[in-house]
Formats: structure tokens, sequence, C-alpha cells
């Protein structure tokens, strides 16, 4: 049996032509897509960064000659500078309470009132031995007057005239002794007036009304605790314990700030009061204690706070943008603004502590050198550049001149490409 032979017929003319008419689609799509490509963004504009033409778009900050103050970041406890117990200075039943808890009291103010009844008898018993010795005294006074005149007349013995004289003197005694006793039974008695030692906040009340209060009772009736101003307990390191220590001794107030952990917001603003005197041997940090007014009440006892406490101002130094500061294999370097030339060089600097948007330059910069602070990326030595301002339109121009024939072909109805 025969086997069939494949068919060797070439292809028709109609095929042919179809696949001529989609090569030709496909290359036209291709040449319209590579002739209306986007341009590629140039530096400093939205949606990209970059070079056209060899200049590369950048901005540029001031190298300049300040007072540069450096600030150390300490992790710090709010702390009040007084809290008090209040007790009661006698025993007795408690009747009225005068304060609301959480309240703020000054100091004086009537917080609670103890039963006053057996201390107002007390005081009434010492006034009576008083006057009663008064009257002893006056009589003896009266005898010894009779007794001494009967002495000139030879009327009577001396020792007679000695034994009245003392009687006077015991007498007197007793009058010293009973108004100390008056004395002491008054101030019981305003003991039962129980006042506010110090302006500050009262805490939650320990005792109620009706209930017996003692000067023994460890928690007292109250807690009262200074809120203004407060204190701020924070630990440094001691390497930088010398320059607050220097400062302190020179009189000079170390400014001490109080902030959120976030270090978003600012909670108070102060002075360091002293030091501990002796450095952790556990964490090598020593212990600081500052003041800060507190009118707000924005810190509040055993808060949390970031303490940054100003340790030292240097007088003219140089200071350059935070963000010029690039760093290599070979250290830190910037890229100095070369203004006639329109070009960059890159300087090798040598930088001290950044503060915010400022870091210290020790060495490489002088004030008045202008830094790229942004548009780095794409920077070497000696590469053109063309200044920007940030939030100004740029001065632009059209990409290619061939750009600038079509626009004028086609009208305003087209939009030419600019660079920055």
């Amino acid at each position: 049996m025969n086997e069939p032979t494949p068919s060797t017929n070439p292809p028709s003319a109609k095929g042919r032509a179809g696949c001529f008419i989609i090569i030709f689609l496909a290359l036209a799509g291709g040449g319209w897509l590579w002739m209306h490509r986007p341009e590629p963004a140039a530096a400093g504009a939205p949606g990209g960064r970059g070079m056209r033409g060899g200049t590369a778009a950048v901005t540029v900050g001031e190298v300049k000659q300040e007072n540069f103050d450096e600030w150390v970041s300490l992790a710090g406890t709010v702390t009040p500078l007084y809290v008090v117990t209040v007790r009661s200075r006698v025993d007795g039943q408690l009747d009225k309470v005068h304060f609301v808890e959480g309240q703020m009291v000054k100091a004086g103010d009537l917080l609670a009132e103890i039963d006053p009844r057996p201390f107002q008898v007390a005081l009434d018993q010492a006034k009576g031995q008083l006057e009663r010795d008064e009257a002893l005294l006056a009589n003896a006074h009266k005898d010894m007057d009779r007794y001494t005149m009967l002495l000139k007349q030879d009327s009577i013995a001396r020792q007679q005239v000695d034994t009245q004289a003392s009687l006077v003197r015991q007498y007197d005694a007793a009058l010293t002794s009973d108004r100390a006793a008056v004395a002491s039974a008054a101030l019981q008695l305003s003991y039962t007036k129980v006042t506010a030692p110090l302006t500050g906040r009262v805490g939650l009340r320990q005792v109620d009304p009706g209930n017996m209060i003692r000067s023994t009772d460890a928690n007292g009736l109250v807690i009262i605790t200074q809120m203004d101003p407060i204190g701020l307990i924070c630990n440094i390191p001691q390497e930088r314990v010398d320059a607050v220590r220097r400062r302190l001794a020179s009189g000079d107030k170390v400014q001490v700030e109080a902030v959120d952990k976030e270090m978003n917001k600012l909670l108070g603003r102060g002075h360091l009061l002293t030091t501990d005197n002796q450095i952790d041997l556990t964490s090598g940090t020593l212990k600081l204690k500052a003041q800060l007014p507190n009118a707000e009440s924005l810190l509040f006892p055993n808060q949390f706070v970031i303490a940054r406490l100003l340790v030292n101002t240097i007088p003219n130094a140089t200071v350059a943008p935070a963000n010029a500061i690039q760093r290599g294999a070979k250290g830190a370097y910037v890229y100095v603004l070369q203004e006639a030339e329109s070009t960059v060089s890159m300087h090798t600097v040598t930088t001290g502590p950044t503060q915010g948007d400022r870091v210290l330059i020790t060495e490489g910069l002088k004030p008045g050198d202008k830094v790229i602070t942004q548009g780095v990326d794409r920077l070497r030595e000696g590469a053109k550049v063309e200044v920007i301002i940030p939030g100004k339109p740029p001065a632009g121009r059209l990409a290619k001149s061939g750009d600038q024939d079509k626009a004028k072909g086609q009208g305003k109805g087209d939009k030419a490409a600019m660079l920055p």
C-alpha cells in the first residue's frame, strides 16, 4: 500500500500578502512609539532625577559662621521636687474633709478637721490652773510686802521673810509652767485643723470622715505633690560629665529642655540644678537633677521624657547644612559649587556634632562656600550643574533643536519638552 506523499504546494499569494501586512503594521507601530517616547525627567523635576545634556540640576546651601549650640539627648524621668504625706499631728475622730481628690491646693489651705472638743477641754483646764497659780502668786507677793515691813520694825525673824521669798519664787515657776501648758493645749487644739504644707496637687484620700485618725498612721490622710516647678532626673555618660561640671562651676545655667518620646513636642524648658556625687559603676553614667516650670501641667510625676541638655556653645563656628554631607570610603565629603564655571568640586571635610539640620565643620570648608544639598547622586568632580530654587519654577529651555522646529510647524497645540 503506497504512503501518502506530503503536499509541496507553495503558499498562496493571499497568505503571503497577509504576512507582509502584519510585518508592516508592527514596524510602523514601533516607529511611532519610538518617535513619541517620553523624554527622561530632569533632576529636581517631578517624576525623576538626573542629567540632560551633561548638566545636573541641584540645590545649594551656604556655609555660615555662627554660634553652634551642642546639645545632648538623654532619657529622663519627671520627678517632683517635693512630695509630702499629710498626717494628723494629734489623735482623734476625723470630722470633715475640705478637699477634692486630684485638686490643686495652696500652702495653708484647710484640708480636714478633727473633733476639737477633747482638746478644748484640755486647754480650759490649763487656763484654770494658770489662773489659780496667778492668784496664789498675788497673795504671796502681798505677804512678802508685810513681812518685809515687819522685819524692818524687828517684829519677826528674818527666816520667816526668807521662807516667804522662796514661796514667791515657787509660784513664779508654777506660772511659767502653767503658761507653757496653756500654749501646749492651744497648739494641740490648732492641730485639729489639718492644713496643706505646700502648694501642689492632692492625691487620693486615704481616710474617710468618721474614722479615727492617728499621727502614727503609715498612709496618712493624703499625699500632696508639688507640680510647679517640677524636677527632672536623667543620666549623662561619664564622657560628658566634665563639660557639664565646668559650666556649673562657672555659674552658667545649663539649659534643659523636656520633649516627648517622639521628640515632636516641647513640654518644658528649665535649667540644671545639680549633679550626683558619684558615677554609677554599672552604667558609667552620672545622675543629674533639673528644675522646670510647669504652669500648664504638661509634665507629670514619673512621666518618661527625652531631656536635652545644652552642654557647650562654640562661638563663631563653621556650620554647614547637614544634608550636604556625604559619606564614602575615605570619609565625609561635600560638593562645593564653583559659581563662575557652574561646576562642582569635591572637598573632604571633618565634621563635629550635628544639631537638627546643621552640622559643625572643623576642617575642609570656610564661611560663604556654597555646597550641594540635593542632586548629588550623579555628580562627579568638575561636573556641570544648574542651580534650582525649591518652590520656584526653573528657567527652562527646549530639550532639542528638532523639537523647536516641530513646535513651530505644529503650532500651539504641541508643547515642547523643557529642561530645567
